[in-house]
Protein backbone atom coordinates (compact mmCIF):
# COMPACT_ATOMS: atom_id res chain seq x y z
CA UNK A 1 0.00 0.00 0.00
CA UNK A 2 1.08 3.84 -0.46
CA UNK A 3 1.07 6.66 1.63
CA UNK A 4 2.53 9.95 1.71
CA UNK A 5 3.96 12.28 4.24
CA UNK A 6 4.04 15.86 3.89
CA UNK A 7 7.65 16.57 5.22
CA UNK A 8 7.79 19.86 3.28
CA UNK A 9 6.28 22.81 5.58
CA UNK A 10 8.70 25.53 6.63
CA UNK A 11 7.88 25.28 10.12
CA UNK A 12 6.85 29.01 10.78
CA UNK A 13 5.29 28.43 14.18
CA UNK A 14 8.08 26.16 16.04
CA UNK A 15 10.53 28.83 15.18
CA UNK A 16 13.40 29.33 16.27
CA UNK A 17 13.83 25.30 16.57
CA UNK A 18 12.99 25.40 12.58
CA UNK A 19 16.04 28.20 11.88
CA UNK A 20 18.59 24.52 10.98
CA UNK A 21 16.50 21.98 11.31
CA UNK A 22 13.18 20.70 9.48
CA UNK A 23 10.19 20.43 11.33
CA UNK A 24 9.78 17.02 10.22
CA UNK A 25 13.08 16.09 12.37
CA UNK A 26 11.78 18.10 15.35
CA UNK A 27 12.45 14.87 18.15
CA UNK A 28 9.81 13.72 20.10
CA UNK A 29 10.90 11.35 23.17
CA UNK A 30 14.11 11.16 21.10
CA UNK A 31 12.87 10.50 17.90
CA UNK A 32 11.97 12.84 14.59
CA UNK A 33 8.20 13.41 13.55
CA UNK A 34 9.27 11.81 10.75
CA UNK A 35 10.53 8.73 12.08
CA UNK A 36 7.11 8.33 14.43
CA UNK A 37 4.84 8.91 11.07
CA UNK A 38 7.00 6.19 9.01
CA UNK A 39 7.00 4.03 11.71
CA UNK A 40 3.66 4.16 11.81
CA UNK A 41 2.61 3.63 8.31
CA UNK A 42 4.91 0.67 8.34
CA UNK A 43 3.03 -0.76 11.40
CA UNK A 44 -0.28 -0.53 9.28
CA UNK A 45 1.26 -2.33 6.24
CA UNK A 46 2.52 0.89 4.25
CA UNK A 47 5.42 0.27 2.59
CA UNK A 48 5.57 2.48 -0.24
CA UNK A 49 5.52 5.83 1.01
CA UNK A 50 6.31 9.22 -0.67
CA UNK A 51 7.85 12.10 1.20
CA UNK A 52 8.13 15.79 -0.04
CA UNK A 53 10.55 17.85 1.04
CA UNK A 54 11.55 21.66 0.94
CA UNK A 55 12.74 23.51 3.54
CA UNK A 56 16.50 22.15 4.41
CA UNK A 57 15.31 19.26 2.47
CA UNK A 58 19.28 18.16 2.48
CA UNK A 59 19.10 16.88 6.08
CA UNK A 60 15.83 14.66 5.70
CA UNK A 61 17.62 12.82 2.63
CA UNK A 62 20.43 12.45 4.72
CA UNK A 63 18.51 11.05 7.15
CA UNK A 64 16.56 8.45 5.54
CA UNK A 65 19.67 6.99 3.73
CA UNK A 66 21.55 6.88 7.56
CA UNK A 67 18.54 4.78 8.87
CA UNK A 68 18.07 2.71 5.26
CA UNK A 69 14.49 4.61 4.33
CA UNK A 70 13.32 2.70 7.61
CA UNK A 71 13.03 -0.94 5.33
CA UNK A 72 10.29 0.99 3.30
CA UNK A 73 10.58 1.76 -0.26
CA UNK A 74 10.80 6.21 -0.24
CA UNK A 75 10.02 8.39 -2.89
CA UNK A 76 11.39 11.63 -2.83
CA UNK A 77 8.90 14.43 -4.12
CA UNK A 78 11.21 17.08 -4.48
CA UNK A 79 9.82 21.07 -3.64
CA UNK A 80 12.92 22.15 -3.32
CA UNK A 81 12.47 25.07 -5.88
CA UNK A 82 8.94 26.05 -5.22
CA UNK A 83 6.71 24.91 -2.04
CA UNK A 84 3.31 23.76 -3.80
CA UNK A 85 0.98 23.31 -0.40
CA UNK A 86 -1.25 20.02 0.13
CA UNK A 87 -2.71 19.49 -2.83
CA UNK A 88 -0.16 20.77 -5.42
CA UNK A 89 1.74 18.38 -3.41
CA UNK A 90 -0.27 15.89 -4.09
CA UNK A 91 -0.94 16.31 -7.83
CA UNK A 92 3.63 17.04 -8.04
CA UNK A 93 3.73 13.08 -6.47
CA UNK A 94 1.50 11.81 -9.22
CA UNK A 95 3.58 10.04 -10.28
CA UNK A 96 4.48 7.81 -7.36
CA UNK A 97 0.94 7.73 -6.25
CA UNK A 98 -1.13 6.93 -9.35
CA UNK A 99 -2.25 3.48 -10.05
CA UNK A 100 -4.92 1.32 -8.91
CA UNK A 101 -5.07 1.36 -5.30
CA UNK A 102 -5.52 4.01 -3.33
CA UNK A 103 -3.26 5.50 -0.70
CA UNK A 104 -2.96 7.43 2.40
CA UNK A 105 -1.70 11.04 3.27
CA UNK A 106 -0.36 12.04 6.60
CA UNK A 107 0.95 15.01 8.07
CA UNK A 108 4.30 14.85 9.15
CA UNK A 109 3.16 16.84 12.76
CA UNK A 110 0.20 14.94 13.80
CA UNK A 111 -0.01 12.10 15.92
CA UNK A 112 -2.40 10.00 16.92
CA UNK A 113 -3.88 6.75 18.01
CA UNK A 114 -5.98 6.30 14.90
CA UNK A 115 -5.31 2.52 13.54
CA UNK A 116 -4.72 3.63 9.83
CA UNK A 117 -5.56 0.01 8.52
CA UNK A 118 -9.01 0.32 9.68
CA UNK A 119 -9.52 3.93 8.21
CA UNK A 120 -7.73 2.55 5.11
CA UNK A 121 -10.25 -0.23 4.95
CA UNK A 122 -13.39 2.05 6.25
CA UNK A 123 -12.62 4.32 2.76
CA UNK A 124 -12.13 0.85 0.24
CA UNK A 125 -15.86 -0.29 1.55
CA UNK A 126 -17.20 3.25 1.45
CA UNK A 127 -15.58 4.31 -2.15
CA UNK A 128 -15.87 7.83 -2.40
CA UNK A 129 -13.39 9.63 -4.08
CA UNK A 130 -11.65 10.95 -0.58
CA UNK A 131 -12.16 9.81 2.70
CA UNK A 132 -10.99 12.39 5.68
CA UNK A 133 -10.44 11.52 9.07
CA UNK A 134 -12.01 14.49 11.28
CA UNK A 135 -12.90 15.01 14.92
CA UNK A 136 -14.98 17.03 17.36
CA UNK A 137 -11.77 19.16 18.72
CA UNK A 138 -11.87 22.85 19.38
CA UNK A 139 -10.42 25.18 16.31
CA UNK A 140 -12.12 28.17 14.64
CA UNK A 141 -12.29 26.39 11.09
CA UNK A 142 -14.19 23.58 10.69
CA UNK A 143 -15.31 21.36 7.31
CA UNK A 144 -19.23 20.81 7.46
CA UNK A 145 -20.98 17.38 6.98
CA UNK A 146 -24.55 16.08 5.66
CA UNK A 147 -26.42 13.38 8.18
CA UNK A 148 -24.66 11.01 5.36
CA UNK A 149 -21.02 12.39 6.32
CA UNK A 150 -20.60 13.83 2.97
CA UNK A 151 -18.61 16.94 3.25
CA UNK A 152 -20.70 20.13 1.98
CA UNK A 153 -18.64 23.24 3.55
CA UNK A 154 -16.20 25.17 5.40
CA UNK A 155 -16.76 27.60 8.17
CA UNK A 156 -14.89 29.84 10.28
CA UNK A 157 -15.96 30.54 13.52
CA UNK A 158 -14.06 33.38 14.37
CA UNK A 159 -14.64 35.52 11.32
CA UNK A 160 -17.66 33.93 10.06
CA UNK A 161 -16.64 33.04 6.58
CA UNK A 162 -18.55 30.73 4.94
CA UNK A 163 -17.60 28.45 1.88
CA UNK A 164 -19.89 26.16 0.19
CA UNK A 165 -20.97 25.52 -4.08
CA UNK A 166 -24.24 24.23 -2.98
CA UNK A 167 -26.95 26.89 -3.71
CA UNK A 168 -28.75 28.39 -0.47
CA UNK A 169 -26.66 26.85 1.65
CA UNK A 170 -26.81 27.07 5.50
CA UNK A 171 -24.12 25.77 7.79
CA UNK A 172 -26.24 25.53 10.81
CA UNK A 173 -27.78 22.74 9.49
CA UNK A 174 -24.72 20.62 9.19
CA UNK A 175 -22.41 18.91 11.15
CA UNK A 176 -19.03 20.32 12.12
CA UNK A 177 -16.06 18.90 12.10
CA UNK A 178 -12.26 19.42 12.53
CA UNK A 179 -9.76 17.81 9.88
CA UNK A 180 -7.09 15.72 11.47
CA UNK A 181 -4.60 16.24 8.64
CA UNK A 182 -4.70 12.70 7.56
CA UNK A 183 -7.24 10.98 4.68
CA UNK A 184 -7.67 8.30 2.07
CA UNK A 185 -7.34 9.24 -1.67
CA UNK A 186 -8.88 7.21 -4.86
CA UNK A 187 -6.13 7.49 -7.31
CA UNK A 188 -9.34 9.02 -9.54
CA UNK A 189 -8.36 12.40 -7.62
CA UNK A 190 -5.95 13.03 -10.36
CA UNK A 191 -8.34 13.35 -12.83
CA UNK A 192 -10.40 15.81 -10.84
CA UNK A 193 -7.12 17.80 -10.73
CA UNK A 194 -6.24 18.35 -14.03
CA UNK A 195 -7.59 22.36 -14.07
CA UNK A 196 -5.77 22.35 -11.29
CA UNK A 197 -1.99 23.65 -11.54
CA UNK A 198 1.09 24.79 -8.95
CA UNK A 199 0.06 25.50 -5.57
CA UNK A 200 -3.27 24.85 -4.19
CA UNK A 201 -5.12 23.69 -1.16
CA UNK A 202 -6.40 20.39 -0.94
CA UNK A 203 -9.09 21.49 1.41
CA UNK A 204 -9.70 24.59 -1.43
CA UNK A 205 -9.73 21.41 -3.88
CA UNK A 206 -11.99 19.04 -1.75
CA UNK A 207 -14.67 22.43 -1.37
CA UNK A 208 -14.84 23.08 -4.70
CA UNK A 209 -15.89 19.56 -5.76
CA UNK A 210 -17.52 17.98 -3.27
CA UNK A 211 -21.04 18.78 -4.55
CA UNK A 212 -20.21 16.56 -7.18
CA UNK A 213 -18.64 13.67 -5.75
CA UNK A 214 -18.08 12.24 -2.49
CA UNK A 215 -15.93 13.47 -0.44
CA UNK A 216 -16.62 11.29 3.19
CA UNK A 217 -15.90 11.88 7.04
CA UNK A 218 -14.70 9.37 9.04
CA UNK A 219 -15.06 10.22 12.71
CA UNK A 220 -13.12 8.06 15.43
CA UNK A 221 -15.08 8.39 18.24
CA UNK A 222 -11.81 6.98 20.51
CA UNK A 223 -9.59 9.08 18.52
CA UNK A 224 -6.44 11.45 20.46
CA UNK A 225 -5.03 13.19 18.30
CA UNK A 226 -2.11 16.16 18.66
CA UNK A 227 -0.80 18.81 16.39
CA UNK A 228 3.44 19.11 17.13
CA UNK A 229 3.08 21.91 14.75
CA UNK A 230 3.13 24.56 17.57
CA UNK A 231 5.86 25.60 20.46
CA UNK A 232 3.43 24.96 22.85
CA UNK A 233 2.24 21.54 22.27
CA UNK A 234 6.21 20.38 21.41
CA UNK A 235 6.46 20.62 25.71
CA UNK A 236 3.09 18.29 26.21
CA UNK A 237 4.07 15.91 22.99
CA UNK A 238 6.53 13.75 24.99
CA UNK A 239 3.68 13.11 27.95
CA UNK A 240 1.30 12.69 25.65
CA UNK A 241 2.71 9.95 23.77
CA UNK A 242 3.35 8.09 26.81
CA UNK A 243 0.20 8.47 27.40
CA UNK A 244 -1.58 6.79 24.40
CA UNK A 245 -0.38 4.01 22.00
CA UNK A 246 0.58 5.60 19.17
Amino acid sequence: MKAMIFAAGLGTRLKPLTDNTPKALIPINGKPMLEHVILKLKDAGFHQIAINIHHLGDQIIDFLAANNNFGVQIYLSDERDYLLDTGGGIKHAAAFLQGNESFLIHNVDIMSNIDLRALYNHHLEMNPLATLLVSKRNTSRYLLFNKENKLCGWRNRDTGEVKSFYPDFDPNQYNEYAFSGIHVLSPKIFDWMEEWTGKFSIINFYLSICAKTNIHAYADDNLRLLDVGKAETLAAAEKWMKDYSI
